[in-house]
């Protein structure tokens, strides 16, 4: 989080206010579309049903994608 200059509550409130969200291509992740800074963001979520809880692999701005 820190190299990507976000907190772990700013994650938090991205996730709490998400936009929507569409399956990854790694099968039984799924990417969540959020805004930050008023920038698109995408966190790459992978659910872990044994443990109940959401493990959040990365999250980056999309521009970094172009």
């Amino acid at each position: 989080m820190l190299d990507r200059k976000f907190t772990e509550v700013d994650l938090r409130r991205m996730l709490e206010h998400a936009r929507g969200y569409k399956a990854d291509i790694v099968e039984g992740r799924w990417v969540i579309e959020a805004r930050r800074n008023r920038k698109d963001w995408e966190i790459i979520v992978e659910p872990d049903r044994a443990q109940k809880v959401l493990v959040v692999v990365t999250a980056y701005p999309v521009e970094e994608l172009k």
